[in-house]
């Protein structure tokens, strides 16, 4: 929240962003310090949680089981959406950071030889590493929300780079996913989707396809009545908000006594 230092907001959804919305801050990230605290709220109060849509931290998850004990846990599918899509930008900055050397070496070939460089231009204008560089938010993007000019330099882009293509695709498939409403029907395409990507040849898919594959039950959970951590994502906004519009935080423990004041 302010210097660095980072704290653990319990948020209850009903109370709609105003009073009642703050249940506690707890200074840290340590499951221990959050059972700690949390543990205050009597048993039978806690018991009465149904769900609770956290990241893919185990600290979290650990804390979340222990506290409400009857509730399903929920890893929430913005957190999982990004970490694939963070995984294709890992590729595309790889091969980025390629043609930026191969340019270098060229450039240092060419001079060797008393010659002018000359870069290789793509159809669309671009050199290589500017295609790599101007793809980043086509790649965040269905295609069907593409515009004109994105269009024109995803076709490049997935001609001269297939694995991105093929990452893309396997990656826009993964987001359909969430489209369903079946809980059944998700599980059976997720199933699907892990071991059709478990056989694909790319390198970095396999981490995340580990960690669907542990957090597999809690991210399931998300189909049953489609809940996710939105609520708790607007609320940390509206934190960070009032703490700009305070120009930042010079007294911590006025701040947090002002965020219990308003929505405690």
């Amino acid at each position: 929240m302010s210097y660095d230092e980072l704290y653990s907001v319990l948020s209850n959804k009903e109370g709609k962003g105003k009073q009642g919305s703050l249940i506690a801050i707890i200074k840290g990230t340590k499951s221990s310090n959050i059972i700690d605290i949390v543990s205050k709220i009597p048993l039978v109060q806690r018991e009465k949680v149904k769900e609770v849509s956290i990241d893919m931290a185990r600290n979290m998850e650990k804390a979340a089981k222990e506290l409400f004990p009857k509730a399903k846990i929920i890893t929430d599918r913005f957190h999982v959406v990004k970490l694939i899509i963070e995984v294709l930008q890992h590729v595309r900055i790889k091969y980025r950071w390629e043609a930026i050397d191969k340019e270098n070496n060229d450039i240092a070939e060419a001079k060797a030889k008393g010659n002018k460089y000359k870069p290789i231009i793509l159809s669309n204008g671009d050199t290589h590493k500017e295609l790599l560089a101007k793809s980043r938010y086509l790649l965040f993007r269905d295609s069907k929300k593409w515009t004109e000019l994105q269009q024109e330099r995803a076709e490049v882009l997935f001609k001269e780079y297939p694995i991105i293509s093929k990452f893309y695709h396997f990656v826009m498939k993964f987001r359909n996913i969430y489209e369903e409403q079946s809980y059944n029907s998700a599980k059976f395409k997720l199933e699907n989707w892990l071991n059709e990507a478990e056989c694909t040849a790319i390198t970095e898919i396999r981490t995340f396809i580990y960690t669907v594959r542990y957090n597999l039950e809690n991210i399931l959970n998300f189909f049953i009545n489609r809940n996710t951590n939105a609520f708790a994502e607007s609320f940390n906004s509206k934190i960070k908000h009032f703490r700009a519009n305070l120009r930042g935080v010079k007294n911590i423990d006025f701040f947090l006594f002002r965020l219990d004041k308003l929505f405690a």
